[in-house]
């Protein structure tokens, strides 16, 4: 069976190059498409899509306000599609907020007639948006108000060589991989945590340019410090590093400091930024000191990491199945024997204190 979509934007352009990208996609099909939500609504009388990708800024209604609606009325899987703007980005975190399920940079003119980084993305977004579970996004909400075709699938060696590692950091470090569901499980997580937690990195898979709202957003409801990754930050207590989209996150010892390297790269597990190649770092950086935990998603991201953290002696945790909006990356990860226990999203702040302990 196909994915069904609606693609609901006022421009004419981008409903063309999403409906190209997504027709070229194997298991995807464009079956409706509409101007604005008004228009989106008269055609869910006769169709009845499996993910709507949605617009925010239209006439009539804007995007947050039908979210609202379909999230309250009658759910379905939603994927925003938005500008790469400060405005649209703390927007568009809203929106996960909200209920919707991914969030896509909008594609432009210069990836229609080919599958592109951008185009992966979205293809990937609607497909995890297919397999959420919905009645877990919306409990998520109301607490806190098959890949497509590519050339080679790039492993953490593109960016990080294995290695055993330099001097490895005798502090701890809690390294956390997630992707779709993970804005809302991040969130309570870290508006759980007190301030004087350990230190924390995260690789949350999001849009370039949509990760500085997410942490500021995070940094708002949490006593932890919560930022954006930059090269050389240090790593401390009480504070989250929140990996850069696009760029790939890591984290070095020197001289018994543990400092964030970010750097450009392929994608690698599909991704960039990886949790592979965070996972693979703090493995090589931090071994034994570390505790390492793979929440909600979909693929494979983090599972070989997470393997390698547990062979250096670090903890290993994943997210349950039970809380997580799709559980695809900690079962793989459970697979490929790189889980030391599951874990429910509620635990996962008193097991990252008593780690600390």
């Amino acid at each position: 069976m196909s994915i069904k979509v609606m693609l609901v934007d006022d421009s004419a352009v981008v409903r063309k190059i999403l409906s190209e990208i997504l027709e070229k996609a194997p298991g995807i099909e464009v079956i409706a498409v509409a101007q604005d939500p008004i228009f989106a609504m008269k055609k869910l009388e006769t169709v009845r899509p499996d993910v709507m990708i949605l617009d925010i800024e239209m006439p009539r209604m804007d995007g947050l306000t039908y979210l609202k609606k379909i999230m309250a009325e009658d759910p379905i899987p939603v994927v925003i599609c938005s500008t790469l703007t400060q405005k649209a980005s703390k927007t568009s975190i809203e929106a996960l907020r909200l209920g919707a399920v991914e969030v896509v940079a909008k594609p432009t003119s210069n990836i229609g007639n080919r599958l592109g980084d951008s185009a992966k993305l979205i293809i990937d977004a609607v497909k995890a948006a297919s397999q959420a579970n919905l009645k877990r996004v919306k409990q998520l909400s109301a607490g806190q108000a098959s890949s497509a075709k590519t050339n080679e699938k790039l492993s953490a060696c593109a960016v990080l060589p294995r290695s055993p590692g330099g001097l490895q950091s005798t502090d701890k470090l809690v390294a956390i991989g997630t992707s779709t569901g993970g804005t809302l499980a991040l969130e309570d997580i870290l508006s759980r945590l007190p301030a004087d937690s350990p230190p924390i990195v995260v690789v949350q898979h999001m849009p370039a340019a949509f990760t500085s709202a997410f942490a500021s957003r995070l940094d708002s409801v949490s006593q932890v410090r919560v930022q954006e990754a930059n090269d050389g930050d240090l790593v401390e207590p009480g504070k989250v590093i929140i990996a850069a989209g696009g760029k790939h996150m890591m984290v070095e010892c020197k001289a018994g400091v543990q400092k964030i390297v970010v750097k450009e790269g392929p994608l690698v597990s599909r991704h960039r930024p990886s949790v592979d190649v965070l996972f693979r770092s703090v493995a090589q950086n931090v071994g034994k000191n570390a505790l390492g935990i793979i929440m909600t998603g979909m693929g494979d991201d983090g599972a070989n990491g997470l393997k390698e953290m547990r062979v250096a002696g670090g903890r290993t945790l994943a997210q349950d199945e039970a809380s997580c909006v799709i559980y695809g990356m900690p079962a793989v990860a459970v697979e490929r024997g790189a889980v030391e226990r599951e874990i429910t999203l509620q635990g996962i702040p008193t097991a990252i204190t008593s780690f600390a302990r």
